[in-house]
């Protein structure tokens, strides 16, 4: 169903409420997600985005019960993956000569997904479109999150469409943030940004104050996943430069897995201690094995310090350790730090390679990691508290 957002403007997406997984299983939307199309209609006709492959044919014929699609001026593909362009085939197979702006990059890879030849118009950083009262200026934000990604921004409406920045993967009909609960909101925000954005953090920042710096003003956001942000649109944009920033918080978190229950226990006994020193840090324990992995990323993207501990088997770690690692050495956090710790019976390897996995991951190891041979109880447990205690001078 299309929703108006101005009198130029319309939200003609999809909200997908039965969304759980993205990029496969890599990612997971436990709020479902949004895929943001609109519609703008001024002397010229303009669509922006389109929606999911799975949803094509349901897109293309809701769009027809709103606009006739002969009267579509252009296409702006403001970026190329496939939740953003997997309706475009089934769309230019009624317009095949519509022309289609985007970057370089995304003519190459629109090609490359659909191996077509359209009408493309490659555009750059401070090209415009006049299409009426309204004027849209391109602005490319190549790595947020693809080489091919570029904003839009709409004068006279003051809006920018913003692609993939400042989206989150959330389901809700009420369309904008002042009409949802904030702390879903936010939470699935921090978690978009932790897991998707984190590694390319340096050009969100460069980007964002390149932005800023046209002095802009600006009514609305309208990303491509989630929420349009109205009320007080410049919140997320502060929160991002915030995010960007080498963000941490007040936090520890403790994840390991744990055959035996051995390894969980250190993993309380090293907490306490922590505690015992510091009663105002935010302490938190995960097994990787129960906990989802995505909230595993967010969770150290707001942490100061993480302590990682995997029991020992076959002389390695356990799968789930091991997976979450290689995703964290992606994320290329920053300015934070950590140690590691682990149980064993006979070989004990993992506290090691855990160690030499964290600093190839970029953390600051602040001490060796600890031991514990079998099940560790009495001056074991006394010896893992005084660990933590110490890592809390470590960590100031």
């Amino acid at each position: 169903m299309a929703k108006k957002i101005t009198d130029k403007v319309t939200w003609v997406g999809k909200v997908d409420w039965e969304l759980t997984h993205f990029h496969g299983h890599e990612y997971s939307t436990s709020k479902g997600s949004s895929y943001n199309s609109y519609l703008i209609r001024d002397e010229k006709t303009v669509l922006l985005d389109t929606v999911w492959l799975p949803y094509d044919q349901e897109y293309v014929a809701n769009l027809k019960k709103e606009i006739n699609l002969n009267k579509i001026d252009y296409i702006i593909a403001n970026h190329n993956e496939i939740d953003h362009s997997g309706a475009l085939a089934e769309l230019m197979r009624e317009i095949p000569n519509t022309p289609i702006y985007c970057t370089a990059n995304g003519a190459k890879i629109i090609k490359g997904h659909y191996h077509q030849d359209w009408n493309f118009v490659t555009v750059k950083t401070g090209d415009t479109l006049n299409i009426g009262e309204s004027t849209l200026t391109f602005v490319e934000a190549p790595m947020l999150h693809w080489p091919d990604t570029m904003m839009t921004y709409m004068s006279g409406e003051n809006i920018l469409f913003s692609n993939d920045a400042f989206g989150q993967h959330y389901s809700t009909e009420l369309l904008y943030n002042d009409n949802v609960d904030n702390s879903e909101l936010f939470a699935e925000a921090i978690k978009y940004y932790a897991n998707i954005l984190t590694p390319f953090s340096k050009f969100v920042t460069k980007k964002i104050n390149e932005v800023l710096s046209f002095n802009l003003p600006l009514n609305l956001i309208c990303p491509s996943h989630g929420v349009i942000w109205k009320n007080n649109p410049a919140q997320i944009v502060e929160k991002y430069l915030d995010w960007a920033n080498d963000y941490q918080e007040n936090q520890i978190s403790i994840i390991y897995d744990t055959m035996w229950e051995s390894t969980r226990k250190m993993a309380e006994a090293i907490a306490d201690g922590i505690n015992k020193t510091d009663p105002n840090v935010t302490i938190k324990l995960f097994n990787a094995s129960k906990e989802d992995k995505n909230d595993l990323i967010t969770e150290i993207f707001k942490s100061k310090a993480i302590l990682l501990g995997s029991s020992t088997i076959n002389n390695g770690l356990l799968h789930s350790i091991g997976g979450l690692l290689e995703m964290v050495k992606g994320m290329k956090f920053k300015n934070k730090k950590a140690a590691a710790f682990g149980s064993y019976g006979w070989s004990g390897e993992s506290v090691k390679q855990l160690t030499e996995k964290l600093k190839d991951a970029g953390f600051d190891v602040v001490k060796d990691g600890i031991r514990s041979l079998w099940v560790p109880d009495g001056d074991e447990i006394t010896k893992l508290s005084e660990y933590g205690k110490s890592l809390v001078e470590l960590l100031k």
